[in-house]
């Protein structure tokens, strides 16, 4: 039995999915054109601050609270018409979650390269 590195499946995702940078991201949130969706753990927000006008779901959730079928389905939590952006503390979480929204058929989905590091850094306002 051979078992897949995280870094494998990382590496995998990153070939299927749209990413981008957090200046592109930016732009995005500036034009009102995407749902920014923060997947770190609620410990990671209460420590470093949320970015403004970002949904917390946590990663462990995703797939559950995106799913219509699923009890656990968080109705309105997102704008899904506008494009899903997903970050994560540094990009490697968020690139599995966008790969995983992709599998469950969600078209307009990607995620930040460099996740919220980078995006402090580009000039997001954290609250």
């Amino acid at each position: 039995m051979t078992i897949k590195s995280s870094q494998e499946l990382v590496n995998n995702a990153l070939k299927e999915i749209k990413t981008l940078s957090a200046d592109q991201a930016l732009e995005l949130v500036k034009e009102n054109k995407c749902s920014l969706v923060d997947i770190r753990d609620i410990r990671e927000l209460d420590k470093e601050g949320k970015i403004q006008n970002s949904a917390h779901i946590p990663r462990g959730m995703l797939e559950f609270w995106m799913d219509p079928q699923s009890a656990y389905f968080k109705n309105g939590k997102i704008d899904i018409e506008k494009e899903i952006v997903l970050f994560c503390a540094g990009g490697l979480r968020s690139a599995l979650a966008t790969k995983s929204l992709k599998d469950m058929g969600y078209k307009n989905v990607s995620h930040i390269e460099g996740g919220f590091s980078s995006m402090k850094n580009k000039g997001f306002d954290v609250e």
